[in-house]
């Protein structure tokens, strides 16, 4: 099962390794996702369309569905799958309100006030995943926050299923988020899109979303081309999970599995402070494996995956801090103490009874985060990511007298003098 590694035996060369995922050494994607960005630039929707033809086999007269479309594949689902899909909803929402708070305004000297006021940003793309696991909840984790934050226009891409539509679970998503379009585009070839503008897909400010490495590869790309930012580096999936004698193997071997199965480029890392512990996770893993429907799945991932032997808590989290991880999981008693020693994680989860499904889909906190070590810089989404914080300053007369002379001071030294002549003129 999980290859096993003991952290005092390792140099610091074999931790970069260990800690690094998802390269591209030869730049083969790269090359391809450049020329995919290349041909939807220059050839727009019909590119689009024999692209899905060629990575989804699917082929489409229509590019989106509107909102009877949408209405009507929501209809298939049962009630049971739609209430639990508006907790979901309510509980991001309630989370993801209380992020938008209004900042008071400061005087820096008498006379003298500066603040700063929240805009949206106007246009965003959220792209939703599609391939072996279609993914509702990501709709939910993007659309809640774009509605909270008030965005003009939200643009959202995702792959066709083979039917040519989406599945009924993401139609409800997107009327419970009152979206009344969605383009059936995927891969690299929808953040081209959204980052370009077709003749049927609006070009966007912003793009959001996780994918596989093509799709992070691609967002990479086009925000060092157009004008487009990104929300962060979100790539294929991930999860450390921190283990210690007072851990519930068959716990710990659960959550490493529901990582797994996302994609065979997933990874799920096992840091205990035991051979013992390690070993007992191996043996629930299998058994749990043997009855997976997406076994292949995540057995392919956990080939990429592996074990952490260490001596302590303290250890485990000098380790979980290099690596950076997505998701952390501390399946300990003594969590509450490591809390002010987790420096890099995407989100964590506490306890043994806290595993990562609950924020992947309804706990209310965004499972939209940094991955492949990106979360030493980058923060998981949330409404922030969908506005801009303009700042302002009015002064008085009064404020001018006081503020003045330090200014036109600093901008002679600079030998800036119709800075300082802006001041002097006023005086």
């Amino acid at each position: 099962m999980l290859k096993r590694y003991s952290f005092n035996s390792l140099t610091a060369a074999d931790i970069e390794q260990l800690t690094a995922r998802n390269t591209d050494a030869t730049h083969a994607i790269q090359d391809a996702v450049s020329q995919i960005i290349d041909d939807v630039r220059l050839r727009g929707d019909q590119s689009l369309k024999e692209l899905t033809l060629k990575f989804d086999k699917v082929a489409l007269e229509r590019l989106y569905l509107e909102k009877e479309d949408i209405e009507a594949l929501a209809s298939t689902i049962t009630r049971d799958q739609q209430r639990a899909l508006e907790i979901a909803f309510q509980n991001i929402h309630k989370f993801h309100s209380s992020q938008l708070r209004r900042e008071r305004v400061v005087e820096t000297m008498p006379g003298v006030e500066c603040w700063r006021e929240v805009r949206p940003i106007e246009k965003v793309g959220l792209y939703i995943p599609g391939g072996s696991a279609v993914l509702p909840s990501t709709l939910l984790m993007l659309g809640v926050p774009a509605r909270i934050a008030g965005c003009k226009e939200i643009v959202v891409c995702s792959p066709p299923q083979q039917t040519g539509k989406i599945n009924g679970f993401v139609a409800y998503c997107l009327l419970l988020l009152k979206i009344e379009k969605i383009y059936l585009v995927g891969g690299a070839q929808a953040i081209a899109a959204m980052a370009y503008g077709t003749e049927c897909i609006p070009k966007v400010d912003k793009i959001f979303g996780p994918g596989n490495q093509f799709v992070t590869k691609a967002k990479s790309i086009v925000q060092s081309m157009v004008n487009v930012s990104i929300d962060m580096p979100a790539g294929p999936s991930e999860v450390l999970v921190v283990a210690d004698h007072t851990a519930q193997p068959a716990f710990v071997a659960a959550d490493l599995l529901a990582q797994a199965e996302h994609g065979p480029d997933s990874q799920a890392v096992l840091v205990a402070t035991s051979a013992d512990i390690i070993q007992r996770v191996n043996d629930e893993l299998q058994k749990q494996l043997d009855v997976l429907p997406r076994a292949e799945i995540a057995n392919m991932a956990l080939k990429n995956s592996y074990a952490m032997e260490v001596t302590d808590l303290q250890e485990a989290l000098d380790f979980s801090n290099r690596y950076a991880p997505e998701h952390l999981i501390l399946e300990t008693d003594e969590w509450k103490s490591l809390l002010p020693r987790i420096t890099n994680a995407g989100s964590v989860f506490l306890g043994h009874l806290t595993p990562e499904s609950a924020g992947d889909y309804a706990s209310g906190t965004n499972h939209t985060l940094p991955t492949s070590g990106y979360a030493r810089s980058y923060s998981g989404v949330s409404v922030d990511s969908f506005v801009k914080k303009i700042t302002f300053q009015h002064i008085s007369r009064d404020g001018l007298r006081h503020i003045g002379s330090t200014v036109e001071t600093l901008a002679e030294l600079e030998g800036l003098h119709a800075h300082k002549n802006a001041i002097s003129i006023r005086k």
